[in-house]
């Protein structure tokens, strides 16, 4: 279910459109951290374009009706991106943007990783890496047998897809030939350590995929042009599993942040807040 204010726009329009969203999120990515003083700001910065795009234009959901059977299914696996997502399930009207101030509060419905029993639109509970690709498996696989026509999306991170249970469970997709099956990887080339050429090589990323038979397309995760081109790929790309390689920038939209592994799991301080604010047009 495509926003309404958004039918009816031109692509230029669009384009415009989804990137001020996105500019607002990354605003309330960096509040959420900053105000936990905890969580993990640069992929959820390097996601937020994927997933203003995702859900203002392709998913098929119903916010004031989160559980409604015949929704899209969207799996965060990389879970502790949840700042990126709860911004945009506010965005979106699943939750509030009060809501957004329980970010890592105890009892609060924003975890800190995504967790289906607390937050509304939330569709799997993230812990342990590498775990989203086999369910949304069984997601797919459950709307086969069920008829239907809702998608399953399933975000990973290239540091993610090191381990050995996500290539079993490329291996299963493509046997089952799971053309509602989609995968966005947000390929942002840093994971919690250190740069992900310096943990695991991975080679050439698209030529895996490829090579367990997967439909493959690589995009610029920023250029929201190709964003909404890609998404719509995916969803008319129905011969079988399909990913969206998508090369983003760790902490995009924040200067100190960009392509630094610092920030992969830490908050800025109030310098840095406040610097962060003004690089994206928010005054404090």
């Amino acid at each position: 279910m495509v926003l309404s204010r958004l039918n009816g726009l031109d692509d230029d329009e669009l384009v415009d459109e989804l990137n001020e969203i996105a500019r607002k999120c990354r605003i309330e990515i960096v509040k959420m951290v900053y105000r936990a003083q905890a969580g993990h700001p640069g992929g959820s910065l390097s996601e937020i374009d994927l997933l203003t795009a995702l859900y203002s234009t392709q998913l098929r959901i119903k916010p004031d009706e989160p559980k409604w059977h015949d929704r899209d299914r969207f799996i965060l696996s990389k879970g502790h991106a949840s700042p990126g997502m709860y911004a945009i399930l506010a965005e979106m009207g699943f939750i509030q943007h009060s809501d957004l101030e329980s970010y890592r509060v105890l009892g609060g419905i924003c975890q800190g990783h995504v967790d289906m029993k607390f937050t509304p639109g939330v569709d799997f509970s993230a812990g342990s890496l590498g775990m989203g690709l086999s369910f949304g498996i069984g997601c797919a696989l459950a709307s086969r047998f069920d008829n239907s026509e809702r998608e399953c999306y399933v975000m990973l991170g290239d540091g993610e897809i090191q381990e050995g249970s996500v290539w079993e469970a490329m291996m299963a997709a493509k046997h089952h030939e799971l053309g509602n099956l989609n995968v966005i990887l947000d390929c942002n080339k840093i994971q919690n350590d250190d740069f992900v050429e310096s943990q695991m090589r991975m080679f050439s990323i698209p030529d895996k995929w490829l090579s367990f038979g997967w439909n493959v397309k690589e995009i610029d995760g920023h250029n929201m042009k190709e964003i909404v081109e890609g998404l719509r790929w995916l969803k008319e790309n129905n011969s079988g599993p399909s990913v969206l390689i998508a090369n983003t920038i760790k902490g995009k939209g924040v200067s100190y942040m960009e392509n630094n592994p610092k920030f992969h799991g830490a908050a800025p301080n109030e310098e840095q807040y406040a610097m962060a604010m003004k690089e994206l047009g928010e005054k404090i």
